[in-house]
């Protein structure tokens, strides 16, 4: 099922839209501010955006500059009222991929939906997010509150380990056998303390990373 983040204070209009894409086998996830959907995205990003312009903590192109800032690739679609031309172009000079005014028909939108995710595929299968930290698998790159994060190689691949199994516990012997071991430099157990202290205090002491004492280690959300 694809994901898709609906962000849009009129609860009338949002229901009729996410009942209706459930219906073509989208899972629709309401966002009725602009905070709540930042905090959905650190959590977990979509296959898809789609945001309303007039919002009642903001405006929805400041949030798609965030989401460019943070998901280059996510793919966004403005669905608001403001059907001017000035309002639509401003709309893709923020990071738009596609704009939709109201009234509109479902059909239309689900087609262009389509034709969109048609171009991008499933973006959504290039991050890991958790606790307000992002990896971008692509580019091998890691942010943190959108400050981007310089890591070694051990330590980005304890940190894509950790998240790639967010809510589960992994092992310390299941981590040195997936970012040591398997490259051949078999190390001992205190060289993953080593690195896990080092991961942690350039993600300035992130509470999503938890120690499982004398087990391992759990990623997993906190707000």
């Amino acid at each position: 099922m694809v994901d898709l983040y609906y962000i849009e204070d009129d609860t009338a209009i949002a229901s009729v839209v996410k009942e209706y894409l459930h219906g073509k086998g989208f899972r629709v996830t309401l966002c009725c501010t602009l905070e709540k959907a930042r905090q959905s995205l650190k959590k977990c990003v979509p296959t898809l955006v789609l945001l309303d312009w007039n919002m009642p903590d903001g405006r929805g192109d400041s949030l798609c500059q965030w989401i460019r800032s943070n998901w280059k690739e996510l793919p966004v679609i403005f669905l608001t009222i403001r059907g001017d031309s000035a309002d639509i172009v401003s709309g893709f000079q923020n990071g738009a991929d596609d704009y939709v005014v109201k009234p509109f028909e479902l059909e239309v939108l689900y087609s262009r939906i389509l034709a969109l995710l048609r171009r991008t595929g499933n973006v959504a299968e290039q991050y890991l997010s958790c606790g307000g930290i992002t990896v971008d698998l692509n580019r091998r790159i890691v942010f943190c509150d959108s400050r981007e994060i310089s890591l070694s190689a051990a330590e980005y691949q304890l940190l894509v380990c950790l998240m790639q199994n967010k809510g589960r516990t992994v092992t310390r012997e299941k981590i040195l056998e997936r970012v040591w071991d398997t490259n051949g430099n078999y190390v001992n157990d205190n060289t993953l303390t080593v690195t896990m202290k080092r991961l942690r205090d350039k993600l300035c002491q992130p509470e999503c990373v938890k120690t499982v004492r004398s087990v391992g280690y759990r990623m997993e959300d906190t707000r």
